[in-house]
């Protein structure tokens, strides 16, 4: 079993080196990227983002998944929890959750610049189990969001991972590698906490963010707070508590904002009408789900996704 080792992954290392390899790392998005604000790398799971200005918050949907700012600042918000990060702090996050996202500063001639790497808990799992984590503290506060930072060891691990996409043939072996050494950075700093217990399983975290995918997968069913807790094996009062500690809204306020997020997806790929997507997403009341929705995003169905088209 690896134990790791606290003097080779601390956050030191040379601070030109670090900011050598972030120049290599904007180099290598903006090529990535040809003009565009928003793409899919040829590595499985990672993207790149660019923003010519700083943004008006806007709702965003997270999953689990490493951010990395490589150029600028941004503000991400978790129930009343506010997190900022720049290019020497990541933002790890490690179950699905509902947002409030801001890009703080960025022009065209020096653009916001940032990077996701999507995590599948899997992974996080096998990478774990070979890790001795005995020695690291592990804390039960915070949300399934957490701020680090970052590390030499992990900018060069990203580094080279995103370098792959100009060897499309070794991506299949050489991305898996690099991709447990990303996971393996996460999980032995200090920031990896709750990303260790949702990964072991029968911890109270992990329990709780196996309902958390269940409610992502059944969004339109009804689920009382008092079956959900049966399913997590928990009392009704313990598996409030650890839910609300981990995503910083009941698990009902948690249902709504995932039927509405899958609303306002519906409606941009499917142009469902607003009634349709209403009931498909689980409500029983178009009024409620156009109050609901406005609250949210800012405007009514049909007006928010004309915006977001252009229109």
């Amino acid at each position: 079993m690896l134990r790791p080792d606290d003097k080779k992954h601390s956050p030191a290392g040379h601070p030109d080196e670090r900011a050598i390899a972030r120049a290599r790392l904007a180099d290598r998005i903006l090529h990535d990227l040809a003009g565009a604000d928003d793409r899919l790398s040829a590595v499985p799971g990672l993207s790149f983002y660019r923003r010519g200005s700083a943004c008006d918050p806007a709702s965003a949907f997270y999953e689990p998944s490493l951010s990395l700012v490589v150029q600028g600042r941004k503000r991400v918000m978790v129930g009343a929890n506010v997190y900022e990060y720049d290019a020497c702090r990541f933002m790890l996050t490690s179950v699905d959750l509902p947002t409030i996202a801001q890009v703080l500063d960025g022009s065209e001639a020096h653009p916001f610049l940032s990077l996701m790497l999507k995590l599948d808990l899997a992974a996080v799992q096998a990478v774990g189990a070979e890790i001795d984590l005995e020695g690291i503290a592990t804390s039960d506060a915070g949300t399934g969001m957490t701020i680090g930072m970052v590390t030499a060891g992990l900018l060069d691990a990203i580094l080279r991972l995103a370098a792959l996409a100009d060897v499309p043939r070794d991506i299949p072996i050489l991305g898996r590698m690099v991709l447990r050494e990303v996971i393996y950075h996460l999980l032995v700093g200090p920031a990896g906490g709750q990303l260790r217990q949702i990964a072991r399983h029968g911890t109270q975290h992990n329990r709780i963010a196996t309902i958390i995918s269940w409610l992502r997968a059944h969004y339109a069913e009804p689920a009382s707070i008092e079956v959900l807790a049966d399913m997590a094996g928990m009392g009704v009062s313990t598996f409030y508590h650890h839910f609300n500690a981990i995503t910083r809204m009941s698990p009902l306020q948690y249902q709504k904002q995932i039927r509405l997020h899958e609303a306002r997806r519906l409606l941009l790929t499917e142009r469902l009408d607003a009634g349709t997507t209403a009931f498909r997403v689980g409500y029983e009341s178009v009024t409620q789900f156009s109050r609901e929705y406005r609250r949210l995003f800012g405007n009514p169905p049909i007006r928010d996704i004309a915006l977001l088209q252009g229109r």
